[in-house]
């Protein structure tokens, strides 16, 4: 088998397509009560949506609610497929996917 390729090296139908595969994985470990690998599963499709994402989107200085959790998340810069910024006003500095953030 070769090299996985990475999710910035993938079209978009590669990337829609390994999604479709993960939310699989993750249905499975989640009814089979295996939550860290259902947490990893989670957390791999969160950044495969990220890259089919545009990051002009997301603004600093603005804040977001975070998706499936009451959160709010102030981003301060953007570096990549990241955002940097700050949840529910903390003074601790954190990076999150595009994917989690949703439009207040």
């Amino acid at each position: 088998m070769g090299m996985e390729k990475r999710y910035s090296q993938m079209s978009r139908y590669e990337l829609e397509q390994e999604i479709a595969n993960l939310n699989e994985k993750s249905k499975k470990a989640e009814q089979m009560g295996r939550g860290n690998e259902f947490a990893v599963y989670e957390r791999k499709i969160a950044m495969a949506k990220t890259y089919m994402l545009d990051p002009a989107d997301y603004q600093p200085g603005k804040t977001y609610r975070i998706a499936q959790e009451g959160s709010t998340f102030e981003i301060e810069f953007i570096n990549g497929v990241f955002a940097w910024g700050y949840r529910n006003n903390s003074s601790q500095i954190e990076a999150l996917p595009f994917s989690l953030l949703v439009e207040k």
